[in-house]
């Protein structure tokens, strides 16, 4: 396996291969990037729909395709955050999505393979830039692009996660290495690799335990988390949301999971390598659902590694001590990282109040009853130990 077969590096993980804020959109898309980039100063007006129905009504059926796939993301991060915005933006959420939001998206979700609001490569993996474009993709050196509100704790939440994601590279990198060297049973190369897994992993931690800094509980909950929902098993929106002007709907509502850290591709990629698997609950079942959220080929990367690697059968008839406590290792840290994920979920949802319909602590925003599973998942990741 070749992180280059999957448009994945080192230095950048599953984040975005191009530098988004260098990608040029056409002309005649500018009026909605421009509209997407004042959505912090639109939003307190209170009437934010009424400006984004002014929206020209495009058919970019010639643009999805001949674009690049660089242009197409773009184009998606840009219309994906006026879709939540448009939902979400006003005490009541509507009934329909408008065709000037709803046909363009509709037609770059069906160009990029995901579905047709905001997914975590949106949020995430190509909402970021660096300052110094020589400089790390790290928290001292990156910035978002695109924002709801803005302000630090929207900001903070979107930028931790991509220096996860870039420093979770190198881990990729050597998940491919472990593939071969498991098949061949090269105890050396694979200690070796285990190794370098095991010192990212307590970056990774490190990165992900620096969420509080400035990013505030309560300021998330209320700020932060409302716009990122969907309109599946969303009690806000019954059974859906209508794509006017999408004739393949035929009219009826449309449901799909809302933008969760759980789309992120790290954590199944590494289940896949270290041959971790879950026992079937509704969590499980919605994990496997969010799989077609992922850009195709990180999907295809976690299949392929799921299908190659050899590598737990192969430390258990090594029988090499060293080799078996690394592997562990490499678990209880993949654990910890669910624990912390665990934490959050707790201070950050589920002991926040609300009485929005749509912005519910018990249900996660990909709907689900998060905290039920959570912590199930992680002590099944545990159990795993050699």
């Amino acid at each position: 396996m070749n992180l280059s077969d999957y448009g994945l590096s080192t230095a950048r993980g599953f984040l975005a291969g191009f530098d988004p804020a260098g990608v040029t959109l056409p002309a005649f898309l500018q009026p909605a990037r421009d509209m997407a980039l004042r959505l912090p100063e639109l939003i307190p007006t209170g009437h934010l729909r009424s400006f984004l129905e002014t929206l020209p009504e495009l058919d970019l059926k010639d643009f999805c395709a001949s674009a690049s796939d660089a242009e197409l993301r773009i184009a998606m991060l840009h219309y994906s955050f006026m879709v939540q915005a448009y939902v979400w933006g006003e005490p009541d959420a509507p009934a329909k999505l408008p065709a000037c939001l709803a046909v363009p998206i509709w037609q770059i979700g069906q160009a990029i393979g995901q579905p047709p609001l905001l997914p975590y490569s949106s949020y995430t993996l190509e909402n970021w830039t660096r300052f110094d474009e020589k400089g790390p993709i790290d928290l001292s050196n990156i910035r978002a692009i695109q924002h709801f509100e803005g302000g630090m704790d929207e900001t903070w939440f979107i930028l931790v996660h991509v220096a996860i994601e870039a420093r979770a590279g190198e881990m990729l990198m050597e998940a491919t290495r472990l593939v071969d060297a498991a098949k061949a049973a090269d105890a050396a190369e694979i200690e070796r690799a285990l190794g370098v897994m095991s010192a990212v992993w307590d970056d990774v931690n490190a990165i992900f335990d620096r969420m509080p800094e400035r990013c505030d509980p309560y300021v998330y909950f209320h700020r932060v988390r409302p716009w990122i929902h969907g309109w599946k098993d969303n009690p806000a929106l019954g059974e859906g949301l209508v794509y006017e002007g999408v004739a393949e709907t035929g009219g009826k509502p449309q449901a799909f999971r809302g933008q969760t850290g759980s789309q992120s591709s790290i954590v199944p990629a590494m289940d896949a390598l270290l041959g971790i698997g879950h026992a079937g609950d509704p969590l499980r079942t919605f994990l496997d659902e969010l799989h077609a959220y992922r850009p195709p080929h990180h999907r295809r990367f976690i299949d392929d590694l799921r299908a190659q690697s050899v590598l737990r059968d192969v430390v258990q008839s090594l029988a090499n001590p060293a080799i078996r406590e690394l592997y562990n290792d490499n678990i209880r840290k993949l654990a910890r990282f669910r624990t912390r994920h665990l934490e959050y979920a707790a201070t950050y949802i589920n002991r926040q109040a609300s009485t929005a319909a749509g912005n519910d602590p018990d249900v996660g925003t990909g709907g689900t009853p998060f905290m039920r599973y959570l912590k199930k998942h992680r002590d099944e990741a545990e159990a795993h130990l050699l």
